[in-house]
């Protein structure tokens, strides 16, 4: 009985509601998209404030986010990746003699390797078994 009751004041509110705006907007038309677009701006900017110092500050980035991101600075900066300009024009392949391959004397790098600590002290000795 009590939800019914609950329910039918939502419906009569909803109502009255939808009363006011076609009233607001059939009496003062401008009026009432200036308070509208009023009232979407001050909710864009609560948002946003509340994205930026809750939202993601409880999602920053954990320690091993920051040294996985550092790692990828890092090796962009090894490597020197970088993507072909938007501007250059694009040329077909089809249409253009490829030069004969000659052999570059390249320089190998340095592998990423990292020395993982263990136990290095205790060796079997293979010649006692």
């Amino acid at each position: 009985m009590r939800r019914n009751i609950m329910s039918t004041i939502i419906y009569i509110l909803i109502g009255l509601a939808g009363i006011g705006l076609i009233n607001m907007l059939l009496s003062d038309a401008l009026g009432f998209f200036i308070s509208l677009f009023i009232s979407l701006a001050i909710g864009a900017a609560i948002f946003g404030l509340l994205y930026v110092f809750v939202i993601k500050r409880r999602t920053a980035a954990t320690d091993d986010l920051k040294k996985y991101r550092k790692a990828v600075k890092q090796s962009k900066k090894r490597y020197k990746t970088v993507p072909p300009s938007k501007g250059a024009p694009v040329t077909s392949s089809f249409n253009k003699k490829k030069p004969q391959p000659t052999k570059k004397v390249t320089k190998k790098r340095a592998t990423h390797l990292t020395v993982i600590e263990g136990n290095k002290d205790k060796k079997k000795n293979r010649a006692s078994l």
